[in-house]
C-alpha cells in the first residue's frame, strides 16, 4: 500500500490502519475459554459465545445470562474461573419454561428436559435407531440416506453420503468406439 491509500484508508474508518505484522500476532494470541468442554474464542461477547456449545441457542444463552444477572455484552476472556463454573452448573441445572427445551416429553421417561453436547448427540443417535428398527417410514429414509422431512430429491442431496450422481450413463462399447 502506498501513502495515498493509507491516507485514504484512515480518512474513511477515523482510525489508523492496523499494520500487518500487529494483525498476525493478535491472531496467534487469540485466546480460548473452555467451558462445558467447549472451546470458546475469548474475544466474542458472552451471548454469543455461549451459542458455540452444543444445545445452546441463542435464546437459551439470553435465558443464562438473565438468570445470572451478567451483561450479555461482556466479553469470554473477562469471564473469572468462578462466573465460568457458575455459567457451567446453571447450563446443566437451569429451570426454563417447557417450550425452550430441547427434548420435550421424552420416549423414554415421558419428561422433558434440555440436552447438551455428548447427551445431545448420543439421545439423537439412539432415536435414530430406534426409527430404523421399527422400519417407519423417517427410519428408512435414514437407513437410504434421503431426506426426512419431505424435501425434494430431483435436484438435491446427491452429495450427502455416497456419491448418487443421475443422469445418462454410456456403455463400455459406445465408450470405446469414440476413443477410436
Amino acid at each position: 500500500m502506498d501513502k495515498t491509500e493509507k491516507k485514504s484508508e484512515e480518512h474513511k474508518t477515523g482510525k489508523k490502519p492496523i499494520p500487518e505484522s500487529i494483525k498476525k500476532e493478535r491472531e496467534k494470541q487469540e485466546i480460548l475459554v473452555r467451558i462445558m468442554s467447549t472451546d470458546i474464542p475469548g474475544n466474542k461477547n458472552l451471548y454469543v459465545g455461549l451459542t458455540k456449545i452444543k444445545g445452546i441457542s441463542f435464546a437459551m444463552s439470553n435465558a443464562v445470562c438473565h438468570i445470572l444477572k451478567i451483561n450479555k455484552a461482556k466479553k469470554i476472556i473477562d469471564l473469572t474461573k468462578e462466573e465460568i463454573d457458575l455459567i457451567s452448573d446453571t447450563i446443566r441445572n437451569i429451570n426454563i419454561p417447557e417450550f425452550m427445551k430441547n427434548r420435550r416429553n421424552d420416549f423414554n421417561s415421558g419428561k422433558s428436559r434440555h440436552l447438551t453436547m455428548t447427551d445431545l448427540d448420543l439421545s439423537k443417535e439412539f432415536d435414530i435407531k430406534r426409527l430404523k428398527k421399527i422400519k417407519s417410514y423417517r427410519g428408512i429414509r435414514h437407513s437410504y440416506g434421503l431426506p426426512v422431512r419431505g424435501q425434494r430429491t430431483k435436484s438435491h442431496f446427491r452429495r450427502r453420503g455416497k456419491n448418487r450422481v443421475v443422469g445418462v450413463t454410456k456403455s463400455k462399447e459406445t465408450k470405446s468406439k469414440e476413443n477410436k
